[in-house]
């Protein structure tokens, strides 16, 4: 008899103990992060960096920002804020990006989403300055924001200035010397963004593509009219400009403000497009 109560009393016990766990199971409202990795898998905060440069035609670009929840998910869509951070920030709304919505959804039975920053290349200074946009996740309505501000923040610098690569060096006999704005001519002209870097093993194999690559370069700066004319799918155009020259604009229809300088030099009987420095631009 007394081993039966026994055994009832660790029946009893064991239903006890069952609803006790239940009483504490997870309650609190999740919280919301920015899901930015670096190579080894660890959180990274460091500044998030673009440039228009490699992509001239370009008067706006997407950057799709990882949100991800910590906690669990639900069956039911959620809402949460992402928020620009004034006092780090230097873009200026409608000029340099599209200003943000109040509110953003998590998807039902989802823990992360992708939330897309949208940039603009429409400011021609940026071809001379950078300029940063930081954005800052918070709960909303839905989550909390108790995660610290570095895993909930992010600085994206951009530009459309563009700098020397590494392989200019190597061309230099072709290509003359550097220029920011000859480096933007060769992006929309030479069919590709770089060039061979000739210190890599075997780069000789590669020395024919990149002549291919040079020559339509050369081809475009010798004679712009005709390459607009032979490339109309690209939308570039020229127009004269309203001085009273013979001077020209080069731009694409999808980015009219920013433009390339062709100026005719009558001792040459030539056009020369002019770079950053006031020197013609030339291609051997």
């Amino acid at each position: 008899m007394k081993r039966n109560i026994f055994f009832v009393l660790v029946v009893f016990a064991a239903l006890f103990g069952c609803k006790k766990d239940q009483l504490l199971t997870y309650g609190s409202r999740d919280n919301i992060y920015l899901n930015y990795k670096d190579k080894d898998g660890n959180q990274d905060t460091s500044v998030l960096t673009y440039s228009f440069a490699y992509n001239p035609t370009l008067a706006q670009d997407t950057i799709w920002v990882p949100v991800i929840i910590s906690g669990q998910r639900s069956k039911t869509e959620r809402r949460f804020a992402i928020s620009v951070v004034d006092t780090a920030t230097t873009a200026k709304a409608g000029l340099h990006y599209e200003a943000l919505k109040p509110s953003y959804t998590m998807p039902a039975d989802s823990g992360t989403v992708k939330v897309p920053v949208i940039i603009k290349n429409t400011d021609p200074e940026l071809a001379n300055k950078s300029v940063v946009l930081t954005i800052l996740v918070s709960g909303g309505q839905d989550f909390n924001s108790s995660l610290p501000v570095a895993l909930r923040m992010r600085s994206i610098l951009y530009s459309s200035r563009l700098e020397q690569p590494a392989w200019w060096i190597y061309w230099m006999g072709n290509l003359g010397p550097y220029s920011r704005i000859k480096h933007q001519l060769f992006l929309i002209s030479s069919g590709t963004t770089d060039l061979v870097d000739m210190s890599k093993p075997n780069a000789y194999l590669q020395i024919p593509r990149t002549l291919y690559y040079i020559d339509n370069v050369r081809t475009f700066i010798n004679d712009p009219f005709a390459w607009v004319a032979r490339y109309p799918e690209k939308g570039y155009i020229l127009t004269k400009r309203a001085d009273g020259s013979n001077d020209y604009d080069f731009y694409s229809s999808s980015s009219p403000g920013k433009k390339f300088y062709l100026k005719y030099y009558a001792q040459a009987g030539k056009y020369f497009f002019v770079d950053e420095n006031g020197q013609q631009v030339i291609i051997n």
